[in-house]
């Protein structure tokens, strides 16, 4: 799985610092993986073999600091180990090199098309995307695809990640307030997943549609029940008893 010499006798991830104490420069790098984390927590509810981390360090070495990605995906894990959660994902615990590693850049450069990609690619991290808002002549979002132990950049907005089962892409939208471009997870014929505030909605004018239609019904029945007491007083008005009208 890994490319590195281990020593034989590995710590635990919670005999590793489970941060690096670097800010983040901006809070698009919090809310644009919080966002994609947030849908997978609807879309994937039954699922528990899966991890989506924000900020976490990934250690590949116990004699290496970690990378530290603003996102990242792995399948094939335990969501949970237990209620204390992970402090860290040590690649030599999971045994699993995350499928999904997301960058944002922000106004300061950290080396995402130059260091960082190097490192993913040699740790064989298949998927490794790039979000920047700020690129006016090139595309915002690319997805590199790990061929032949090469990074491929892939074309197209949203693009299909077959091996995730979901597409990754970017549009205008709302989340948390804001109104700006954010990133989505799409399906395979290219339609956006809803946000968590956008199922809610939906839901409510399902909800409100229903009452409507369930009050419509009501309203009827009580007109065919008017209408029925009508025509009784009628038939009696003309000597015919209702009752014996067979």
């Amino acid at each position: 799985m890994l490319n590195y010499n281990l020593p034989r006798h590995l710590p635990s991830a919670e005999e590793l610092p489970d941060s690096d104490e670097t800010p983040v420069d901006n809070e698009l790098q919090e809310l644009i993986p919080g966002l994609l984390k947030a849908i997978l927590l609807i879309l994937w509810a039954e699922r528990m073999d899966w991890l989506f981390a924000i900020d976490m360090g990934i250690y590949y070495h116990p004699d290496k600091p970690p990378i530290v990605p603003d996102g990242f995906l792995s399948l094939g894990v335990e969501r949970f180990y237990d209620e204390e959660l992970r402090p860290s994902y040590v690649l030599w615990d999971e045994n699993v090199v995350p499928i999904f590693v997301l960058e944002v850049v922000s106004q300061n450069y950290r080396k995402e098309y130059t260091t960082k990609l190097d490192e993913y690619e040699a740790l064989g991290v298949l998927y490794y995307v790039i979000y920047s808002s700020r690129r006016r002549r090139k595309p915002h979002l690319e997805v590199h695809k790990l061929v032949n132990g090469k990074y491929e950049l892939q074309e197209g907005n949203p693009v299909w990640l077959p091996e995730i089962g979901l597409g990754i892409g970017c549009e205008r939208g709302n989340y948390c307030g804001v109104t700006r471009e954010w990133m989505y997870w799409y399906d395979e014929q290219g339609q956006r997943y809803l946000t968590p505030a956008e199922q809610v909605k939906q839901e409510v004018q399902r909800a409100q549609q229903e009452l409507q239609r369930a009050q419509q019904e009501s309203q009827r029945a009580q007109q065919a029940e008017q209408r029925v007491q009508q025509l009784t007083e009628q038939l009696r008005a003309l000597g015919i008893d209702p009752d014996n009208l067979g």
